[in-house]
């Protein structure tokens, strides 16, 4: 019988390269992402516009590079104990790839629920997360945190998620109605061998510039939240422009697209504007008011997002369509 099993990107409202330094992010699952239809097969068995992935039930093979994500996955599951069951299917994506919306956590989390499932093999959201990253840097050698898989296995409608990448305590933040959000793609493609792993090192060493942001910015998140909960919105742009400036100067990730974009948002009558998750090219993150956000998405070239319910497996009146497409 065949089950699908889908899981959303995500955009980081406030708090970027802060949770790999154990810092506190406010990410936000959306309606976009992947789908994986799969039945149980002798061995992993994905296509996904053209390309194909065949390796062993435990993620052994030599998979291209778009395979290494679900052989990563299947690897990881396996060093958990999952048993040596494959799947064979189809996978369907409506969330662009390289634009900071974390395609590639999606992929992993969709996989990793089939796979779950398929094996009867039960692993807790959190742990599974983990198991996510880990295959992460297995895949592609990219040292991320844990954000990214945890905002696509945890994230509620109408909620933000606050999590502490330390302790992986985490709540949920009721977003205001009157409040919506935009997400404007530069055009410039993130890629894994950007100056991403170099900011981990420095931080590490203790580069004053890099220390700095991720201090300030822990405390912005922690300001937004409060801005958020006591309807203080008019705070809002104050901080996102603070997280940027931040970004750009002391993590030296922004790029002179990114900038622009954000003053234009600024320009077009957002409350807040920010570039959102890794820099070196994908998005920027954009508040505004419900009435205001459909004309500034139009000005920017952006598109308006919610905050969704994060990774699950379709009910089969569902099946029909990817969820968040028209």
């Amino acid at each position: 019988m065949q089950r699908s099993f889908w899981a959303p990107g995500r955009v980081n409202l406030i708090g970027d390269h802060t949770d790999y330094a154990g810092g506190v992010v406010l990410p936000i699952a959306v309606e976009f992402g992947i789908r994986v239809d799969i039945e149980p097969s002798e061995r992993i068995a994905l296509t996904s516009d053209g390309r194909a992935v065949d390796v062993a039930p435990d993620g052994t093979g030599t998979p291209d590079r778009w395979g290494r994500y679900p052989a990563a996955v299947a690897a990881e599951l396996a060093e958990l104990g999952r048993p040596a069951i494959g799947i064979r299917g189809v996978v369907e994506s409506n969330l662009p790839i390289g634009t900071g919306l974390s395609s590639s956590a999606a992929l992993e989390v969709a996989v990793a629920l089939a796979l779950c499932a398929v094996a009867d093999f039960a692993v807790a959201r959190m742990e599974l997360a983990l198991a996510c990253r880990r295959a992460e840097l297995r895949a592609v050698g990219v040292p991320c945190g844990i954000m990214d898989q945890a905002a696509s296995l945890l994230g509620r409608e109408g909620s933000a998620l606050l999590l502490d990448c330390r302790s992986l305590e985490y709540r949920y933040v009721p977003l205001p109605d009157e409040l919506a959000i935009v997400v404007v793609d530069s055009g410039e493609r993130q890629l894994e061998h950007t100056g991403y792993a170099d900011r981990q090192r420095e931080l590490a060493a203790g580069m004053p510039a890099r220390v700095r942001h991720v201090e300030t910015e822990n405390q912005r998140v922690r300001d937004t939240v409060k801005a958020l909960e006591g309807g203080e919105i008019g705070e809002l742009g104050r901080l996102f422009r603070s997280s940027h400036e931040s970004l750009r100067d002391d993590y030296e990730v922004s790029t002179p697209e990114l900038d622009r974009l954000v003053e234009h948002a600024y320009d077009a009558g957002a409350l807040a504007a920010r570039l959102t998750g890794g820099g070196f090219g994908g998005s920027i993150v954009v508040l505004a008011a419900q009435s205001r956000a459909g004309t500034i998405a139009d000005q920017l070239g952006g598109r308006v997002v919610r905050a969704s319910a994060g990774a699950r497996e379709l009910t089969p009146r569902r099946m029909g369509s990817l969820p968040g497409r028209a």
